[in-house]
């Protein structure tokens, strides 16, 4: 049947391989790097929330460049240092609220990298199809006309060839679709992290100020309770 399909169709078939083989590029390194930032992310979280030096959850963050959470974090600390030299509270917290938000905004869109040409493919594919489909039934009506035989015998064949090019568009389509549906769904979740992480960051930043007094020399007493130490984060 392929050996028997006209030029057009043929050249949508091969137009169809190509955007097959683009998507499940796309779909088969976005899974392995969706993995990889998910298991980086939860390992950064882990450490940051049990750290007690920044210039300790730096040092992990270097070790987790595909977390989008440690990509808002150096570049929030990167900020941090210029305002304090890497030492004590913040100056001003606006900048590094801008930071935070510049960081992880380009955090997600490196994660869409690739998923609009994914999209197209999904969406167009079928209709690539059916455009092949389409000129491959005027070619056999064309040949049934100048034949001169009005039979289905003679028209069956030229249109069962046609409709491959339709079964090729779907076989493409639909598996770039589901993997699109996804692989967004998994964005909006880093997304969320993100942003989440945003606030969290800034928070502790926002209380070192009130924790900075609590490294003054206590006088004898009581053991302090575990909730009043102070992680140092500003150390």
């Amino acid at each position: 049947m392929i050996h028997n399909i006209g030029p057009i169709a043929a050249g949508v078939l091969v137009l169809l391989l190509l955007a097959s083989l683009y998507s499940w590029t796309v779909i088969l390194a976005k899974i392995s790097a969706f993995g990889k930032a998910t298991k980086e992310t939860r390992r950064f979280l882990r450490a940051f929330r049990k750290a007690t030096r920044l210039q300790e959850i730096a040092t992990l963050a270097a070790d987790c460049k595909s977390s989008p959470l440690a990509q808002v974090f150096e570049d929030v600390y990167e900020t941090y240092k210029r305002q304090t030299g890497g030492t004590g509270p913040p100056r001003n917290l606006t900048p590094l609220e801008r930071s935070a938000q510049t960081a992880a905004s380009e955090a997600v869109t490196n994660l869409e990298r690739r998923m609009t040409g994914l999209a197209t493919i999904a969406s167009t594919t079928v209709y690539v199809g059916l455009f092949g489909t389409v000129m491959g039934i005027i070619d056999a009506f064309r040949g049934l006309g100048n034949a001169g035989a009005a039979t289905l015998r003679a028209v069956a064949p030229g249109i069962s060839e046609a409709l491959i090019t339709t079964a090729a568009g779907l076989f493409v389509a639909i598996p770039a679709l589901i993997a699109y549906n996804q692989l967004t769904a998994r964005i909006r979740v880093f997304a969320g992290a993100t942003d989440d992480f945003c606030r969290e960051l800034l928070n502790s930043l926002e209380e070192i100020p009130m924790r900075a007094p609590a490294q003054a020399p206590r006088p004898a007493g009581p053991e302090p309770s575990r909730e009043a130490v102070d992680r140092g984060l500003y150390k």
